[in-house]
């Protein structure tokens, strides 16, 4: 956590990592990233592998660690950091007792899952076998059975400029855009018995040259939490914006529905992971300490204790994936 790793700034903890790793007696592989980047599979054993798996980039702003009692504070804490800690404590245990268990760490999961995307390639390109992906988001220690998907997507407004004394000789972008999206709340969104609700956030607005001045642009930048296929969201979001707006659908990731165990408490979360991005990794489950309630926040903390209950838990389910 002492590293700065925001998203795209990852390889100087990559570095130090992975020479830790090796250090430590880990073969380490560098899986090569978008932007001169890697991601880090660490392992032991012959295989075939159960791979545990969590991302090591954050969210800005940095946030420098710090102890205060029985948690740790600061950006990755509990996204996740932390969880990488755990994980590694789990596998140190795995290893000393001979069994086969990987590790992978990945960067750009916070922006555009690239780095997930490049290991999913490097597996299919060598041949790699990992028969089940654990990977580690803060879940609150329990088995997550689902993952809402994600969507991005651009609204644009145009507009003509015109002297903002006399509205009549122009067209405000600005105007329209806040108009359109004063509507979103009352769009008949999809539903799911299991997921809830789809949820959209307006994330980021810009537009227009001056406050006297009729904008001639304007654009917002929105997120959707899926709980149905992307496609269908679209069309919704299509029709309602007609001829008013120009949409444009960028980077989404789909929800998925996960494997349970038996004897682990279960939830369901809203946020997307790398799983959608790396099929070829085995059978996918979730799970980790940790709250996304305080996750991208500048108190993140997650609680030592939780930490250390996960090395437990890791260690007790790589085994049993192990077995199966």
């Amino acid at each position: 956590m002492s590293f700065d790793s925001t998203s795209g700034s990852e390889i100087a903890l990559i570095d130090a990592f992975g020479a830790e790793l090796t250090a430590r007696g880990w073969r380490v592989t560098h899986i090569p990233a978008p932007l001169g980047r890697f991601d880090l599979l660490a392992t032991t054993g012959e295989g075939p592998y159960v791979t545990l798996s969590t991302h090591l980039d954050t969210v800005p702003p940095y946030l420098p660690p710090r102890r205060d009692g029985t948690r740790i504070l600061g950006r990755g804490a509990c996204d996740a950091k932390g969880i990488a800690a755990s994980m590694l404590c789990a596998a140190e245990r795995i290893r000393r007792d001979g069994m086969s268990v990987a590790m992978l760490f990945v960067v750009g999961e916070e922006t555009t899952h690239d780095g997930a995307h490049a290991a999913d390639e490097w597996l299919k390109r060598t041949g790699f076998v990992s028969k089940a992906l654990v990977n580690g988001e803060p879940t609150e220690s329990t088995l997550a059975l689902g993952t809402k998907g994600a969507m991005r997507f651009i609204i644009r407004t145009v507009g003509e400029a015109a002297h903002s004394a006399y509205p009549q000789l122009g067209r405000s972008a600005t105007h329209a855009l806040v108009h359109l999206l004063a509507e979103l709340d009352a769009l008949d969104l999809p539903t799911d018995e299991l997921l809830g609700e789809t949820t959209i956030n307006i994330g980021k607005l810009s537009g227009g040259v001056a406050d006297n001045v009729l904008a001639p642009h304007a654009e917002a930048r929105l997120m959707a939490r899926l709980v149905t296929h992307g496609d269908v969201v679209w069309k919704l979001l299509t029709e309602w914006a007609g001829k008013r707006a120009a949409l444009e659908r960028t980077i989404e990731v789909p929800l998925v529905r996960l494997s349970a165990l038996p004897g682990y408490p279960t939830s369901v979360v809203a946020f997307a992971t790398d799983i959608p991005a790396m099929p070829s990794w085995g059978t996918p489950y979730l799970y980790g300490p940790g709250s996304i309630h305080v996750a991208h926040r500048d108190d993140e903390f997650v609680e030592i204790a939780e930490l250390q209950t996960a090395v437990d838990v890791y260690e007790r389910i790589v085994r049993q994936l192990s077995a199966s």
